[in-house]
């Protein structure tokens, strides 16, 4: 059967975009290979690269144009909302295997990566009584820098915390003066850098030439929801000393992350749903979902949302690879933070699911 590949070539975030298309591209290799499997994947790839306007024509084009009906890709979360219509006018599926910032649940989308329940949240848990709490947020001017400030906002508060700078630069925008002067004279605990593809590389940049003033010591800490292996060679040596959060790290030092292993899992999670039953590529998702359930098929996504659970785990980046400080168990995503019950370390949102 035909499934699509959306994901850009070229542009401001394309290491993300090929560490995804190498995932999927691998999970379709491991798939059709599996004696055990009764199904096979043949790809029907459109590269829209890295311009927002080709992510909506593409995908139609490739729902229109072949038999697909379940497409793997985009990375920002402007591309994916970007699809959405047309998933709906062609009765198509997402599978978006890159971390998101919530407040969503389409019909036509399965969110294979993590959600702020499953990074951010424990990420500002395990900082804010162990490196301070005073925060300066950075991000790229659209939704994931929007809403990772404002529950990061939320969270420093709620801890009798404090925010000192909130800004946000245009997604590629690497002029960053104003924001190194900042820093400079506010002197946080930590970032948290939301800055997607060149625009987060330079702030690194610019970061690790800051620490090295008279006065201004190791300097902050930087955090970070959406950093990966797959960005350590762009951002080189800069990078050092992150700390990032989410379900997966290489555990052997590869170049991959948790983009492409995300990406694998999801092709292979699609072969799951599909195997011993035909033609079930044309169910909605949520069908989809409820029916493998009560015939066995082990749960991943939840068929209320359509989200992962996921292991939360925090990492990091030392000598060029990301080492493990926490880890939490798999977390039953939360993509609108209702949750209440049993707060970890006092936070009302963070809810650990066995």
């Amino acid at each position: 059967m035909d499934i699509g590949l959306l994901l850009s070539g070229s542009g401001m975030y394309a290491a993300l975009a090929r560490a995804s298309r190498a995932g999927v591209l691998r999970g379709v290799d491991e798939v059709n290979a599996d004696p055990r499997l009764d199904v096979s994947f043949r790809v029907v790839e459109r590269d829209p690269e890295g311009r927002l306007d080709r992510y909506a024509p593409l995908c139609r084009e490739i729902l229109r144009g072949s038999e697909a009906r379940h497409i793997f890709g985009c990375i920002t979360s402007a591309s994916r909302k970007e699809v959405i219509p047309e998933l709906e006018r062609f009765d198509g599926v997402l599978w978006y295997p890159v971390p998101y910032e919530g407040f969503e649940a389409s019909e036509h989308v399965a969110y294979m990566h993590a959600c702020p329940n499953q990074h951010l949240l424990p990420l500002l848990e395990w900082v804010l009584p162990s490196l301070g709490k005073r925060a300066y947020l950075v991000g790229s001017n659209y939704i994931w820098g929007w809403e990772m400030a404002r529950i990061a906002r939320e969270r420093v508060m709620a801890a009798a915390g404090e925010v000192l700078g909130d800004r946000y630069l245009p997604v590629g925008d690497t002029d960053l003066d104003h924001i190194i002067q900042e820093i400079r004279v506010l002197k946080p605990d930590f970032i948290l850098n939301s800055l997607v593809g060149d625009s987060s590389y330079a702030f690194l940049a610019r970061l690790a030439e800051l620490k090295q003033e008279a006065g201004f010591d190791k300097g902050p800490t930087v955090l970070s929801c959406n950093f990966t292996e797959c960005e350590i060679i762009s951002a080189g040596e800069a990078a050092e000393g992150l700390v990032s959060a989410g379900p997966w790290f290489e555990p052997n030092g590869g170049s991959g992350g948790s983009f492409h292993e995300m990406s694998r899992q999801s092709v292979h999670e699609l072969a799951r749903l599909l195997h011993g039953r035909p033609r079930a590529e044309l169910l909605p998702l949520s069908e989809l979902l409820r029916s493998a359930i009560s015939s066995g098929h082990k749960r991943r996504l939840d068929p209320e949302h359509h989200h992962a659970r996921q292991p939360a785990i925090i990492a990091r980046l030392e000598n060029g690879r990301f080492r493990e400080i926490k880890r939490l168990p798999a977390l039953r995503a939360d993509p609108y933070l209702t949750a209440r019950s049993h707060p970890v370390q006092g936070s009302p949102w963070l809810k650990v699911v066995p």
